[in-house]
This record gives structure tokens, C-alpha cells and sequence, in this order.
């Protein structure tokens, strides 16, 4: 019975460091900095700010600045909000009968007493401040640990694949694919990989020649290093790594950035290339994760190191930004879409269309946060057949 009671503790306690740890490192660096980019906007604005919190629901430690903000973190880890002078609750909705009754003095610091555009600007900080640390990071690992990368050269070439149809051979180098530069050979398993079902058309080096060839990558079942599940184009290419093949490169600072920009933008590409492809029946649902897969993911790449967990912390940060921007009432994406419908009409929605809007804002993220947690269980224990 000890020894039983031992196990469970010695996996209890794995689970917290391996997993929890991890995951609440990477969603509090991008929850902060999301909520900061509403808060700094706001206080630039001249909008008093009520509440900073890191986190849902009971407080457990915080403190007032001085400007009278409570900054908190809350025990509830997924998420986070700003609360404004004249918000009813925290998604930021407004309590008519409040600001009616606000005195000229407390309408100048209120949020809602705002002109629209600074409203706008206010709620758009938020996405925008998780983009911009997406490439301040991508940088910062550009600049101090380099670019990794090999050679896009052909080494096998699996029987009956894609790449076997299109020609190629063994000791191609792939040079560019739809005229787009090929640097190394992830940067060919980046292409490939988002594209499956198209037609690609790519420039060879071939001993001292250059060939054209077509080629149009299978959509298939591929499992990382951890064993998870991804669907991607594959081309039936291998690439022996040897000893030496790996090259760092060293970039400066200003590359580095434009480095980072670029693959803030990929990730960007990627996504609403799944989004598209989910409507278009190409991609499957069941990629879609939540909390549980996140935290799954962060344990995971923690043990790669923390150059990993951060770059993690890159793409996340980008997913969530790109999320709150859907223009579905009681994301940021909604609030902009009711600003704009303002700045059309010359004024705000009835308070009642805003209501309902938000009703069904809370529907379809609700709905959502079902959906991703029944993919999260499905994936974490999948069922036997």
C-alpha cells in the first residue's frame, strides 16, 4: 500500500512540474502582456483603470498602485481582464444607469464616455501587444541563439510518393518553390506541409544543372517526437542529417527582427490556412485544443529546454491575439465590430442589440471551450477501438 501511495505522489508531482508549471509559465507571460496592452493604451487614453487581474474569479494576493489600480492574480489561471472606470462587469459592458449618472469629472476618466476611436484603440492594444511579443521574442532567439538550419537536399526519395511522381532524385537541392527562396530544408517542410492537395512548382539544383519540377504533397498522419497526431503535406523526401550538415547561423540584430516579423506572419499564414481548411473540409476539427492540450504541449516542449518553452510562448501569444480578434461579441474582435457599426452610424447600438450580442458572444465561446475540451479528452485519452 506504500508503495502504491508513493507512485501516486511521485506522479502527482511530475504532473505538477512537468505539466502545470510549464503551462502556467507560458499562458501568464501572454495573459499579462495582452491585458497590458489595453491597460497602457487606456491609461494614455486618460481612462481610469479599476482592476489588472491575471486570472478569474477569487483574488489571492495583489496591491493598489498609485494611481488606485488593483493589480492581482486570480486563482481561476486562464485568462485575464482589465476592468475600466464605468464597466458593469469585466468583458468590459457597460451599466446605463451608471454613467447617467456620472458627474463631468468622472466621465472624463470613463471608458465608455470615450469618443470611438480611442475605444478602438484601447480594445486593439490587446491583440496588438501579443504580436508585438511574439516578435520581440523571435527576435531575442534569433539574435542569441541564431538560425538553425541545413541544406534542402534530397538524400531518399520515398517509392510512390509525391516527390517520386514529380522526379526527383537523389542529391536535389531544392532552391525555391512557386519562386519563393528555399534557405534550408525546413523551410521546404513549411511549405509543403500547409499546401497538401496543391500543386507546387519547384527549382532543383541538380549537379551543375537547374531543373523545374511539379510536384503536389499528400495530406497525411504524422507523429512528432511526443507521439501527438498532426495532418500535414508530405512529399515522400527524407534528409540524412550527418555530423557538421546543422549550420547556426549567426544574424544581426536587424535582420533578427525582420526574422521575427517573418515567422510572426507564418504562424499567422498557417492559422487561418487551418481555419480555411477546416470550412473547406481539407483540414479536420479535431486540431482544435484547449487548456488541456496546451498544457500537455507546454510539459512537453519544457523538456527540450527553455528555448523551446519560449518559443512556444511566441506562437501562443500569436494564436491568442489572432482568437480575440474574431469578430464575435465579448472578444476584443466583437468590441471593435461594435465600433465600427458606431462609427457608420454616428452612434452606438441600443443597449438591448449589445446585450444580445454579447448573450450570443458568450454562446459561441462557451461552445467553443466545449468543443476544444472534449478534443483535449479525446486526444489525451483517446478511446480503444
Amino acid at each position: 500500500m506504500s508503495d502504491l501511495l508513493l507512485n501516486s505522489f511521485n506522479t502527482l508531482s511530475h504532473g505538477l512540474i512537468g505539466y502545470v508549471i510549464p503551462f502556467l509559465f507560458v499562458l501568464t507571460i501572454v495573459v499579462f502582456f495582452h491585458e497590458l496592452g489595453h491597460f497602457l493604451v487606456a491609461r494614455w487614453a486618460g481612462v481610469k483603470v479599476l482592476t489588472f487581474s491575471v486570472g478569474f474569479g477569487p483574488e489571492l494576493f495583489g496591491f493598489n498602485d498609485r494611481h488606485g489600480t488593483r493589480w492581482k492574480v486570480s486563482a481561476i489561471p486562464l485568462g485575464g481582464y482589465v476592468k475600466f472606470f464605468g464597466d458593469d462587469t469585466e468583458a468590459s459592458t457597460p451599466s446605463a444607469e451608471t454613467l447617467a449618472t456620472m458627474t463631468e469629472e468622472e466621465r472624463a476618466g470613463s471608458f465608455h464616455h470615450k469618443k470611438v476611436g480611442p475605444r478602438a484603440a484601447i480594445v486593439a492594444a490587446g491583440p496588438i501587444a501579443n504580436f508585438i511579443l511574439a516578435i520581440v521574442i523571435f527576435t531575442c532567439l534569433f539574435t542569441f541563439f541564431g538560425k538553425p538550419s541545413t541544406t534542402a537536399r534530397v538524400d531518399k526519395v520515398e517509392a510512390n510518393s509525391a516527390a517520386a511522381a514529380a522526379g526527383f532524385q537523389v542529391g536535389d537541392i531544392v532552391t525555391s518553390i512557386d519562386g519563393k527562396t528555399i534557405g534550408s530544408f525546413s523551410d521546404m517542410q513549411r511549405i509543403v506541409g500547409v499546401r497538401a492537395g496543391e500543386q507546387l512548382t519547384f527549382s532543383v539544383k541538380r549537379g551543375d544543372a537547374t531543373v523545374t519540377l511539379k510536384g503536389t504533397p499528400e495530406l497525411r498522419e504524422v507523429k512528432d517526437a511526443f507521439g501527438n497526431t498532426h495532418r500535414l503535406g508530405v512529399l515522400g523526401i527524407t534528409r540524412a542529417t550527418a555530423p557538421g550538415d546543422v549550420v547556426t547561423e549567426r544574424v544581426d540584430p536587424a535582420t533578427a527582427a525582420w526574422l521575427g516579423v517573418k515567422e510572426t506572419w507564418f504562424v499567422v499564414e498557417r492559422t487561418f490556412a487551418y481555419i480555411g481548411g477546416v470550412f473547406s473540409g481539407r483540414e479536420a476539427a479535431d486540431q482544435v485544443g484547449g487548456p488541456l492540450r496546451i498544457a500537455q504541449i507546454s510539459g512537453q516542449v519544457a523538456t527540450i529546454g527553455l528555448a523551446a518553452l519560449i518559443h512556444l510562448t511566441a506562437v501562443l501569444s500569436i494564436s491568442i491575439g489572432l482568437l480575440n480578434l474574431f469578430p464575435v461579441p465579448l472578444l476584443d474582435g466583437g468590441h471593435l465590430l461594435f465600433y465600427a457599426v458606431e462609427a457608420i452610424r454616428g452612434r452606438p447600438l441600443s443597449e438591448r442589440a449589445q446585450e444580445m450580442g454579447f448573450r450570443i458572444g458568450l454562446a459561441l465561446v462557451l461552445m467553443l471551450m466545449v468543443f476544444a475540451t472534449y478534443n483535449d479528452i479525446l486526444h489525451l485519452w483517446p478511446t480503444k477501438s
